[in-house]
């Protein structure tokens, strides 16, 4: 999670407690003992209780524990961090704010709005904060014994009390590892979890990438009439939006108790302190603390039910794979068969047009503007992973090989056919360009003023001849660092993004690929300088360009200076070869 806070690492010293997790998760004593010594011969080692140990920081940062509340974040972004107990009035909030990260502009006389519907024989009812999607997922959450185990007791303590989850909300549970199903099933909470519908889906990446799948079609038929701020509560690592359901427009991420606990509630919109997460079987008001686990009897459970030999069980076999897994025909030979008919895995084209001998690189000769943007565009606006919509240039192009929706499954899955990938480059349905307005996956076409799909202008552009660059605002490529951001773009013909920042891990990968990171000086905005996006862009990069040198970027009759933002001696080896696969393949030759 460091790119999230712009670091390039963060380090945790190991001390006592990381050798007795180190133990109970399996691993063998010598393996401990030898990074014991390791660690204490090199001065790692941490004796917390030791001020002769304290490293020498350039900055001291306090915090009082009394004061940390249980949180939430979103409903855009993940580091947009949410009280717990003030959730209510800043989900108000957000329906007042305009459109923006923390805002969605729903008129007053809009938001009391309830949309009912039937589903299974029964009428429902959603409103504006309502619950759609309820998801324990993640990598990362999931793997954690102590929240895990929590989140099972207290589906324990909300079944017993008589609570329910509306049959409705899309519900799932889909652990780190399955070490985790384990202890849950031993310490016996999965029937009180499955009975609020957190069955055990899968491993791996699930609703955190988007691979929820659809909503019951009557639950989406009632958002859209009722043009619903849905939400998504989910134990995952990021909640940009578009990512999570094109329904849910609004997201937070949870640890797992607080999933169930909306879940329960059926909506964000709720004071736990001061209003009841549901009723008992008697009847009686039921409150999130009436059914919240002690920290005592969390570990309790985990010191009981989080043994070694679990781990050793599970992972002595990971080898090996299930009956599946084990009846896959691999080929064997050297080189990889293609198989030119298949809609997953296709052969890139990288290097297709790359000649033995270096480019000529760097000029950009009236370049037209793909796309306008503003601040904080992330990657999954550039790339989504998620499913892919019916009326995408991705759908036309599998319909054409003969796949129904339902066989579309998510561009996550389809990474490996660059076709696919190319088609749903800035496909985010939550994309907003400044040419549009409004969040919508087009474009204008500048030649012609024709609205189209990004990937449809992409390729009439290319057909002429024409070279594209991208404008766009603070924090370029922020969150997922993810490969096809790049690759995508360079897909589509994207020579050059001029932003005001980006985003450190994605501009390296813009300089893997080729592209030019280009940055308005301090202070300097495209709206500043008067760009409108529909002007010709040209400029140069000189041979012997430095990191760091500004050059100048030619608008029809005028100009203005941009940093170039090749950071390092290596960057500007790998822009000169065109990118860093073609310069990998260069030194092989020779």
């Amino acid at each position: 999670m460091c790119p999230e806070y712009g670091a390039t690492i963060g380090y945790f010293a190991i001390d006592e407690i990381s050798l007795k997790y180190m133990k109970q998760t399996g691993r063998q004593d010598s393996k401990i003992s030898m990074v014991e010594k390791y660690l204490k011969a090199n001065g790692l080692f941490r004796d917390f209780d030791n001020s002769k140990q304290d490293p020498v920081y350039s900055e001291i940062v306090e915090l009082d524990l009394s004061t940390v509340m249980s949180c939430v974040s979103g409903p855009k972004r993940p580091h947009d961090k949410v009280d717990v107990n003030v959730m209510k009035k800043d989900f108000q909030n957000c329906l007042d704010n305009p459109i923006g990260f923390k805002g969605f502009k729903i008129a007053p006389d809009q938001q009391s709005k309830s949309i009912p519907f039937v589903f299974e024989n029964e009428e429902y009812v959603l409103s504006h904060g309502s619950v759609v999607i309820a998801a324990i997922t993640s990598c990362t959450n999931t793997s954690n014994p102590s929240v895990m185990l929590g989140a099972g007791l207290l589906a324990k303590n909300a079944v017993n009390k008589g609570l329910t989850v509306k049959p409705f909300v899309k519900t799932s549970l889909s652990p780190g590892s399955g070490v985790v199903t384990y202890y849950l099933k031993e310490s016996g909470v999965i029937p009180y979890l499955e009975t609020l519908g957190f069955n055990v889906v899968g491993y791996g990446c699930m609703t955190c990438i988007g691979n929820s799948g659809p909503l019951p079609e009557p639950v989406a038929q009632a958002i859209e009439k009722g043009d619903l701020v849905t939400c998504g509560v989910l134990s995952g690592n990021r909640n940009f939006e578009g990512r999570i359901h094109p329904l849910t427009r609004a997201n937070y991420l949870a640890s797992p108790l607080l999933v169930i606990a909306y879940a329960i509630a059926g909506t964000v919109s709720i004071d736990f302190e001061k209003e009841p997460i549901g009723k008992d079987n008697d009847g009686k008001d039921v409150f999130l603390r009436d059914i919240w686990p002690s920290r005592q009897v969390v570990q309790e459970v985990e010191r009981e039910h989080v043994i070694p030999a679990m781990f050793q069980e599970v992972y002595s076999n990971i080898t090996e794979g299930n009956d599946r897994w084990r009846s896959l025909d691999a080929p064997d030979a050297q080189l990889y068969p293609w198989d030119s008919s298949s809609t997953y895995i296709q052969s890139p084209p990288f290097f297709q047009t790359m000649t033995r001998d270096l480019p000529s690189v760097g000029v950009i000769k009236d370049a037209k503007v793909l796309l306008n943007l503003g601040d904080s565009v992330t990657t999954d606006h550039i790339s989504p992973a998620g499913s892919i919509a019916r009326n995408s240039p991705a759908a036309r192009y599998l319909a054409s090989r003969g796949l129904v929706p339902r066989q579309f499954n998510s561009y996550g899955s389809r990474r490996g056919n660059d076709a696919i990938m190319a088609r749903g480059t800035f496909a985010n349905i939550r994309l907003v360009n400044k040419f549009i307005g409004k969040a919508a996956p087009k474009t204008i076409h500048i030649p012609s003023g024709d609205v189209m799909d990004i990937f449809d202008a992409a390729d009439r552009y290319k057909a002429d001849g024409t070279q594209l660059i991208i404008l766009s605002g603070k924090d370029y490529g922020s969150g997922s660092s993810r490969d096809w951001a790049a690759k995508g773009p360079w897909m589509q013909g994207v020579k050059a993004v001029i932003a005001e920042s980006f985003e450190r891990i994605h501009r390296s990968n813009l300089v893997g690929m080729g592209i030019i990171p280009l940055q308005y000086l301090p202070g300097q905005t495209a709206e500043s300088l008067g760009l409108s996006g529909k002007e010709n862009y040209s400029l140069s990069v000189p041979d012997d360009i430095q990191a760091g040198q500004k050059i100048s970027v030619q608008v029809d009759k005028r100009s203005f200076e941009v940093i170039v933002r090749f950071d390092t001696d290596v960057e500007l080896a790998y822009f000169k070869h065109g990118g860093i696969l073609n310069y990998m393949i260069r030194q092989m030759l020779e």
